[in-house]
């Protein structure tokens, strides 16, 4: 009986602890890392979801810009920091995508980040030029397949989404497309309007001015389910391709470590942000979609994704630098 009464204090004794610790955090700043210079997606996704997220606790998520070396010195910092709520990270696949990409990195993606909460992500369409005679997935399967190794795609580099996402097409389907890499996804959206490529996967939100002003056709869209700014244009899974599927999603992570409580803390907060009216305009606006998500969710995501881009690197035969 003795054991049994303790075992409940204990319990209720870590309950009013957890509380406190809730309820005295935070008392100070938080560090927002995040690993890509002012204005791209996923700084624009941080600085959203933390401005209300500041608003909501009272304390300031205060951005830190870390663009280098392709957003790993961002995760460097973030993982290499103190496990104690005040520094969080904003990440893409980037989290998983480096290890693909860089020898010797100073952090491990499983093991030295805390998952927090999914916040939100962008979906990818297929655009081809004018002139390929492909108005389907279908059809531009077909057509690679009549001519291996005559069509090609640009993409914004080696390792990026918009890289891997052809070659989990030409892994799926064993066509042959040649890769033609530019020193970014707008360079390679630039090439394709311009006939130097046939093919190019893009974020929907850039994506957009191409397509209506008709320099390139959608073939397209790389998710479960249509885009609403673009509602005519089919998904992998509706045209009969559902392991075609290439979102740029992004999430919240704390150094590993970072106390329960306060990670349940920051999901809540995150998850509340993620309901605004406000908040949802600005992301619809900015062609974001919400995906909120658990830390337990998340976790699951981290690993499936890990398992996912490392089948797609090797048949790409990525080399680390």
């Amino acid at each position: 009986m003795r054991s049994v009464i303790f075992w409940v204090a204990s319990l209720c004794a870590a309950a009013v602890g957890g509380t406190a610790l809730a309820q005295g955090y935070p008392s100070k700043p938080i560090k927002l890392i995040l690993p890509f210079a002012p204005g791209s997606p996923s700084d624009m996704v941080g600085r959203t979801i933390g401005q209300k997220m500041s608003a909501q606790m009272g304390q300031n998520l205060v951005p830190d810009n870390r663009a280098s070396s392709g957003g790993t010195l961002g995760l460097t910092l973030a993982a290499q920091s103190p496990a104690d709520g005040y520094t969080v990270l904003v990440s893409s696949p980037t989290i998983v995508i480096s290890p693909l990409l860089y020898a010797n990195l100073q952090y491990d993606s499983l093991r030295d980040f805390a998952p927090v909460a999914r916040l939100a992500s962008i979906e990818n369409v297929m655009l081809v030029h004018p002139s390929v005679p492909a108005k389907t997935l279908k059809e531009f399967i077909a057509l690679a397949r009549a001519r291996p190794g005559q069509l090609n795609y640009g993409s914004g580099g080696a390792g990026t989404t918009n890289h891997l996402a052809n070659e989990l097409l030409k892994n799926l389907q064993k066509i042959n497309l040649v890769h033609v890499p530019y020193k970014g996804a707008t360079l390679a959206a630039q090439a394709l309007m311009g006939g130097e490529v046939d093919e190019v996967i893009l974020a929907v939100a850039p994506a957009l001015p191409f397509i209506r002003s008709g320099r390139a056709r959608a073939v397209v869209v790389l998710s479960e389910k249509r885009v609403k700014t673009l509602p005519d244009v089919p998904t992998a899974v509706e045209s009969g391709f559902p392991d075609f599927r290439m979102s740029i999603w992004y999430a919240m992570f704390t150094p590993a470590g970072t106390p329960k409580d306060i990670i349940n803390y920051l999901h809540r907060e995150a998850a509340k942000a993620l309901q605004d009216p406000e908040l949802l305009q600005r992301m619809s606006n900015a062609g974001m979609d919400p995906w909120p998500g658990t830390p337990e969710e998340l976790g699951n995501l981290l690993r499936s994704e890990i398992t996912r881009f490392a089948k797609i690197a090797r048949s790409a035969g990525l080399k680390k630098e």
